[in-house]
Order: structure tokens, then C-alpha cells, then sequence
């Protein structure tokens, strides 16, 4: 048995994406690519943010998470990017994955037809055949976790999304995986303050991690655990990060959440 939630969710997903590859053929995929027209350069917006020293935010639209159970009852995904919009956040991290986050790959596609932002697939990558299925859904980018991958097949994930012209985040937890994420020169790199095993979350591990990846060429990202305005502030004073992956504190006050003051 899976000693950790980790485990757990790639072994679930390592089954649904087998079934998947069964369902859905390569040339479809492709075919829906070419005729997708609403693609969106997600680490350009981002990048671009940076040189002008703004703030940059990843809103995360979710029904549920391991750590939160369900966060949303009356879950629409649309309803959702629209107030990130109207907000507005640099870019999207949309759940697909279907166990453990309830979420749907047909969710980036409804929310692409109406809202124009560059969208992140939060998924767990385990095979290459995700990176085009995504794109095919409208993603412009994927996340690939490296405590839930051998490296030959995480710079697997990485060529693959290149060649697609998608942006990459690089997501780690620890010191070891931050060094090998400076082998990701074109990724984005995220540091997840929750430890995906255990589902604990400290906000030192941003502080922890980012001395390692100083010298990595493009932006950092600090994802999950982030509640409040003076955090990010404070994150940002101290480690020059200007980018924030946000969930969970922006999906339970929709309406008037003061994180996005800052933009």
C-alpha cells in the first residue's frame, strides 16, 4: 500500500491515464491543437511582470484537495476564473485531476471560451501523453512534481512540453529537489511550502529553498499556505519572489479577498 497521499494520487492517476490513452487517440489530440486558437504565452505574462516589478498571481480554481476536503459545494469553474478576472490575476492553475481534487480536464476548455488568461494544467504528470492532451483542452502550461517522479521521466515531461511551445512549472519541496530543478533552465520553478506526503504546510520552506535557486534564470513561485496580503509582502521583501500560486484562501472568500490589493 501507498505509505503517503503523494503515492496515492500517482498510482490512481498512473490507472486513469492508461485508460485514457485506450479512449483517446494521438491524431485526435493533435487534430484538436491545430484548430485551438486561444493559446496564451503563460510565462511570458509572467516574466513580463517581473521585469516591471509587479506582483504576479496564480488564482487556483478547485472544487476540493486532500488537506480541505470539499472547498466549494456549488462548484463552477467558469464562475470562478470570472472573479479571478475581474480581479485581475496573471494567470489560472486549473484541478483536472478527478480522485482527489474533483477536477476535470473539460474545465480548462469552458473557462478558455469566455476568459482570456493563460492557463497552468494542475495535474499530476506521470506519462507524456498528458502534456498534448492537455494542450488539446486549451492548457499553456503543466506542472511537473518532482518528489512524484524519476528524473528521466520528469526532463521527459519538460522536452515534451517545450516542443509544444507550453510553459513549465518545475515544483519542488525540498533543498535536493531544488537543485535539480536548475537543470529545468526554461521552467518556471515553484516552491510548494506543503510537503505533498504528509500535507503539512510551512512557509519557511520558500525561505529555505529560494538561497538554492538564486541563479535560476526565471522567476520563482511560492505556492500553497499563502492566507493573507502582508505575507506575500513579506516574501517578497525578503527573497525578491514576486510570483504566488493561490487556492485555498482566495476559492473561501470569492467576493472581497484583499490579496489582490496588491496587484
Amino acid at each position: 500500500m501507498p505509505n503517503n497521499i503523494l503515492d496515492q494520487i500517482i498510482n490512481k492517476r498512473i490507472k486513469d491515464i492508461d485508460e485514457e490513452k485506450k479512449k483517446t487517440s494521438i491524431k485526435s489530440i493533435n487534430e484538436s491543437i491545430e484548430k485551438n486558437t486561444s493559446y496564451i504565452d503563460f510565462k511570458k505574462k509572467i516574466v513580463d511582470n517581473s521585469q516591471k516589478e509587479k506582483i504576479s498571481i496564480i488564482a487556483e480554481v478547485k472544487k476540493a484537495s486532500p488537506s480541505a476536503g470539499i472547498i466549494i459545494e456549488d462548484y463552477n469553474p467558469l464562475d470562478i476564473a470570472k472573479i479571478y478576472n475581474k480581479n485581475k490575476a496573471t494567470c489560472l492553475s486549473v484541478l483536472t485531476e478527478p480522485n482527489f481534487f474533483h477536477g476535470k480536464m473539460i474545465d480548462i476548455q469552458t473557462i478558455k471560451k469566455e476568459i482570456k488568461l493563460p492557463i497552468l494544467c494542475k495535474d499530476f504528470f506521470i506519462d507524456k501523453f498528458q502534456v498534448p492532451w492537455s494542450k488539446s483542452f486549451g492548457a499553456d502550461a503543466i506542472l511537473i512534481i518532482l518528489a512524484g517522479l524519476n528524473d528521466d521521466l520528469a526532463y521527459e515531461l519538460y522536452e515534451e512540453a517545450l516542443k509544444l511551445n507550453m510553459s513549465v512549472i518545475v515544483e519542488v519541496h525540498t533543498v535536493e529537489e531544488a537543485k535539480k530543478a536548475l537543470n529545468f533552465d526554461q521552467a518556471l520553478i515553484g516552491i510548494n511550502n506543503r510537503n505533498l506526503k504528509t500535507l503539512e504546510t510551512e512557509i519557511n520552506t520558500t525561505y529555505d529553498i529560494h538561497n538554492v535557486l538564486i541563479n535560476h534564470k526565471g522567476p520563482l513561485i511560492s505556492e500553497s499556505g499563502l492566507k493573507t496580503k502582508d505575507e506575500l509582502l513579506e516574501i517578497n521583501k525578503k527573497t525578491n519572489i514576486k510570483t504566488f500560486l493561490i487556492g485555498e484562501s482566495l476559492l473561501k472568500n470569492l467576493d472581497k479577498n484583499s490579496i489582490f490589493s496588491i496587484l
